[in-house]
This record gives C-alpha cells, structure tokens and sequence, in this order.
C-alpha cells in the first residue's frame, strides 16, 4: 500500500470526505451494536443518553445475550431495535449509518471493514486489529470509502489527558524524552475448563469467524478469549492498549526502531496462553532525536507510582495501577486511567498544573458523523493503528524470544521473515481479511 495515501493527513482526508448525509429524517444518527455483551453494553447505554440517536439495531452470535439486550433498551422506553445474530445480513440495511463494535478483537477489523464497504461509519473497539496486516486493511478501507473510523481508545476524548499532552507540547516538564505504561490490573487465574457442547443459542461458528475453529470450552468464550492468541493479544492488548496510545501520543512518536519484550505466565496453572506479566521496550529515532518507551503489565499485588491508582481517604482502596508516566527535563507527568493528570517540577518535585476532567468518545464519534470533518475526530483509526502495531510487535517479541529491528516505511521487521510471518494469520473461508479492500 502506498505510504503517503495510507498516512493521508486529516486535512487531506476531511477534504476527500463524501457529502453523503444520512439515512434517516431529522438528523438522527441510526446506529447498530455488534457485540453486546461486556464493553458493547456500554455502547448501548452510551447511545441511549444521546439526543437524536436511535439504537437501531442489536447483533450478537449468543442468542441469550441479545434477547437480554433487546428487552432492556424495550424497558427503558425506547424503540426496541431490530435482532440480528449475523453481521453480514445487519450490513445490508441502507438504513443504518453507523456500526458500533465491540466484539472479540479476531473480529475488529473484518467488521470494521465489511462496514466500511457497506457505507457505514464505523466505532471500533480497541484494539482495533487482531494482527498488524488486518490493521493496515481497515485503515485503508476507511480512506477508500470515505467513511469516519472511531478507535475506542477512550481517553483521546479526555478532558484532562487532553490537556496534559497540550502541556508537554509546550514544554511544561522540558523535553519529553521518555514514557512508561502502566497496566497492573488485578487478573485471577481462569484455572482449566474442559471441553463441551456449544450452549443453546450460540453460534459457534460465527463467533469465531476468521479465528481457527475449535472445540467449545468455556475458557475460550465469553470475555476469557483475551487470553488465548487466536482471539486475544493479552492484557497489553485489553486494558494496556489505552496505557499504549497515550504513552505514544504523550512521546510524540510514530513507529519504533527497535522492540524487545519479555515476560511469562507466573503464579497460575491454567489455560492461559497469553503473558500475565511482562515488560516491552520501544526505541524511536525521528528527525535524529531519540525517545524510548517502557510498558508493564503485571496482574497481582503491585504498588501504585505517582499517584496513580490511589483514592482519597474514605474511598475504597483500588487494587489496580492504570496510568502513565512522562518524564523531560523539567519534570514528570502522571496521568491516571481515571481521568487525572498531574505534575511534579524541577528537582524538588513542586506540584505543578493538574486536572481531574474526563470526556466521552462516543459522543465525539457521533458529532463527526454529523459534521463529515475528518480532523473533529479524537482517536482516528489512524492513530489507533500506530498504537496497536506497538502491542502486536511486543507480542510478537516475546513469543519469539528476541529483539525485533521495525521500518517504519515498509513497516516491517528488518531481515526477520518470521516476525514478518506473524503480522498476519490464515482465515477461515468465508471470514477472510480482503488483501484489496
């Protein structure tokens, strides 16, 4: 794919936006929720609160979800949307202008896509691609059809992270050299479940579309599919996804030079592929000035830095320490996943400015479909894909037990066909990833 299409500016992309307005009357957004059954039932209440946006439609594989869904939007007084169990026949509805996804992330980019094709602006869940190939697709299938891709990457539409990395633009803690992600998040083991009969009212098959089919285990279903490679990318890709956008937005940085990531499953016997504890480093050289970028996911007791994860007194304590930390010349900079930033200047660690204010990406996401300018987007498919390219190289890192060299021209790895190998997978027939979208 051409590089200077694929890293289209906004001004560029908001001037070849289509004119299309939307389907319905009265300038009510009709969106569709594919996937409803953890995050997308946020979407759901997201949507509900908003004025002129109607739920138009609800889409899961399991049966037992979706007729929950359907009679909870029912009971809140609200037009009980349409049923669907099958994306593919919810795509051929002219009426629908949005898609909301928030399905395993082995189905991000192939809905996003499918969307994309079918006129559709398109809210995806983090991470937005399963591998790296699929990533790039979606992308480029948003620029060809001229369509608004949101990344669910939540805290870009952040009053206060939004501020924060306003502030070290303007060099409030000097010059931002280095960032670390923080992602310790309390993570139980899931132990070992045998396999069984697909429960009623699930489609097993459609579930996992693209992914290799195999045998029903509880382990591999609902919300413990984060776990295992052919679905999941671990927690650096669930909850460390947001830690990584905005280490990287914070850095200013693209791609990295260099990649190495190490880590394990510790404590646990389970079912468990993925690392629960790991730590991923990222050189970046741009214009000749070089950055790094360390992330951390660990998932059991763990301190709190800088603030973040602690609560003030008479609140319950938090187990988890969600955040980032910058650090320049200056200062430091900490930026809790709660919403919060503050900062710590010059050798003494004064108390600088600092902010406590969160925003809403869904609204963001629906006010651009309505205003068609590419730049009033927050969390751009674009930026969403830099970010997740930097999960999928950790992986890919630490499954193969060495540091990768990236090109972030050809964006791939240097002399390495077996990282290359990894960016993308086999698809199941007829859940395949386009190679021209």
């Amino acid at each position: 794919m051409n590089r200077r299409h694929f890293l289209m500016t906004s001004a560029a992309a908001a001037g070849a936006l289509s004119t299309k307005g939307l389907a319905s009357a009265n300038d009510t957004v009709r969106v569709a929720c594919v996937g409803i059954r953890g995050q997308g039932n946020s979407h759901i209440r997201e949507y509900s609160r908003m004025q002129n946006v109607e739920i138009a439609a609800l889409c899961d594989v399991d049966e037992n979800v979706l007729n929950k869904r359907l009679q909870e939007v029912a009971s809140s007084g609200k037009k009980k949307p349409a049923a669907f169990t099958d994306v593919r026949k919810l795509l051929e509805d002219k009426s629908i202008d949005a898609i909301s996804i928030a399905t395993p992330n082995h189905w991000h980019s192939l809905i996003g896509i499918w969307a994309c094709q079918a006129g559709k602006d398109v809210y995806v869940e983090k991470p937005c691609s399963h591998n790296i190939f699929e990533g790039r697709q979606l992308v480029a299938a948003a620029q060809k059809y001229n369509r608004i891709v949101q990344h669910g990457t939540n805290s870009r539409s952040g009053i206060a992270v939004r501020e924060a990395v306003d502030k070290m633009r303007e060099g409030l803690i000097g010059d931002v050299y280095y960032s670390r992600g923080l992602c310790y998040k309390w993570r139980d083991t899931i132990g070992h479940t045998p396999e069984e009969p697909v429960p009623a009212g699930v489609n097993y098959d459609l579930w996992t579309g693209p992914a290799p089919l195999h045998p029903f285990t509880r382990n591999h279903f609902h919300y413990n599919w984060h776990w295992f490679w052919d679905y999941g990318n671990g927690d650096i890709g669930n909850q460390g996804i947001h830690e990584m956008d905005i280490a990287r937005w914070g850095l200013g940085v693209k791609y990295p030079t260099k990649i190495s990531g190490m880590g394990g499953h510790f404590m646990f016997d389970d079912d468990q592929q993925t690392p629960n504890t790991m730590v991923a480093n990222f050189e970046f050289n741009e214009g000749g000035q070089k950055k790094f970028l360390v992330f951390e996911v660990r998932p059991w007791i763990s301190n709190h830095e800088a603030g973040i994860g602690e609560r003030p007194e008479g609140k319950k304590k938090d187990s988890n320490t969600v955040g980032n930390i910058f650090y320049g010349s200056k200062g430091y900079l900490a930026i809790d996943g709660y919403g919060t930033y503050k900062t710590f200047l010059g050798r003494e660690q004064e108390p600088g400015p600092s902010r406590n204010e969160d925003g809403n990406n869904w609204v963001n996401f629906i006010d651009t479909v309505r205003s068609r300018k590419q730049s009033d987007l927050n969390a751009p498919i674009e930026e969403g894909f830099m970010s997740t390219v930097l999960v999928h190289l950790a992986n890919i890192s630490y499954r193969l037990g060495r540091t990768l060299e990236f090109d972030g021209e050809t964006l791939t790895c240097k002399g390495d066909p077996e990282a290359n190998a990894m960016f993308t997978r086999k698809y199941r027939a007829p859940f395949v990833v386009p190679e021209k979208v």
